[in-house]
């Protein structure tokens, strides 16, 4: 049974308005007296609702009616999901308000999404247990490499203290790709090897011991191509020599359905966590807002730009929230 509650001047009032949403008689459970805002006596009831019945009446499509007619919870809804969050995470929060007012107040209605938004979303924290491994995979484009270069210059100059980094890349498909990552190793005095298989790996872990920090640059592997083998990201994402973070890069402006397909590629190698890649390149973050929701991994960093390397910034939840209100509160002027 789910909750409801029905608000009138009369008990007999509020019960019609259920028998009127419903078409059929519904079990009383309390009734009450408040004021409203005018201060006005009025009658707010409780009432028992079969579950089925209630999903059936409060849950249907209405997204096609015109804007200004739907109820509050549906211009919320169709907002929501116009920038990028699901039906069921929308409706799911919902179902938890039943019988609440804040469902008639969009304004209420929307804070409190976004308050479940930010008590549901995640941040790694930045971890100095050292010696360690970071390993950054995903795709190919998404800025792996441009990201690396920049977590390079943080660790060597951008925090207080300045540690012994190297470079492995074992990205050997790419055109341009190690000699890109040189230029940053180059002109910071870092060593870069390039790794072809397992043994040229377990070699370099060998002769980089005393490092504090050994950044792991890979390829990028389509989601789509059954093709290629993770063995050996798979045989890194398990060295037991050091700790290993293994961040999955994803760019703010992929598609849903390619964030979910590269997820499931990558999820066996144990994700420590997501990097958000392209920051600047577009302001509608609810898809990518969206993945966290569903899958809860929690957020590393923020990259923007190609300026190494300031163009990175520690994960936020409150900078994300920001973003995505932002261009909430831009749709809702749109109307």
């Amino acid at each position: 049974m789910i909750k409801e509650t029905f608000v009138a001047s009369t008990p007999q009032r509020a019960y019609a308005q259920a028998v009127q949403k419903y078409h059929t008689q519904l079990k009383l459970l309390t009734a009450r007296q408040l004021s409203n805002d005018e201060g006005e006596i009025m009658c707010e009831i409780t009432l028992a609702v079969p579950q089925k019945l209630f999903m059936e009446k409060s849950f249907i499509d209405e997204t096609i009616l015109p804007y200004e007619k739907q109820s509050v919870r549906e211009k919320v809804k169709s907002l929501f999901i116009r920038k990028g969050i699901s039906e069921k995470w929308f409706d799911a929060r919902c179902l938890e308000l039943m019988g609440s007012s804040i469902l008639a107040d969009e304004g209420r209605l929307i804070s409190y999404l976004l308050q479940e938004i930010d008590e549901t979303l995640e941040v790694k924290e930045e971890s100095l247990e050292l010696p360690k491994i970071i390993m950054l995979v995903g795709a190919t484009g998404v800025g792996k490499t441009t990201t690396i270069a920049k977590l390079l210059g943080r660790y060597k100059y951008g925090l207080p203290t300045s540690y012994r980094v190297a470079l492995l890349n074992l990205d050997t498909l790419k055109l341009g790709a190690f000699e890109q990552l040189g230029h940053y190793a180059t002109s910071t005095e870092t060593p870069h090897q390039r790794i072809e298989g397992i043994e040229a790996f377990r070699e370099a872990m060998g002769e980089l011991d005393a490092y504090d920090i050994i950044l792991v640059d890979t390829g990028g592997i389509s989601p789509y191509d059954t093709r290629k083998s993770l063995a050996m990201l798979e045989f890194v994402a398990n060295e037991r020599s050091r700790k290993i973070e293994t961040h999955l890069v994803l760019p703010t402006t992929i598609k849903y359905e390619d964030i979910k397909a590269i997820y499931q590629r990558f999820a066996s190698l144990g994700l420590t966590g997501v990097i958000l890649s392209k920051f600047d390149e577009t302001k509608h973050l609810g898809t990518v807002l969206n993945f966290m929701l569903t899958y809860r991994i929690p957020m590393s960093y923020f990259s923007f730009g190609q300026k190494v390397p300031d163009d990175l910034m520690r994960a936020s939840k409150s900078y994300l929230l920001e973003k995505f209100i932002g261009d909430l509160h831009d749709e809702e002027e749109a109307f």
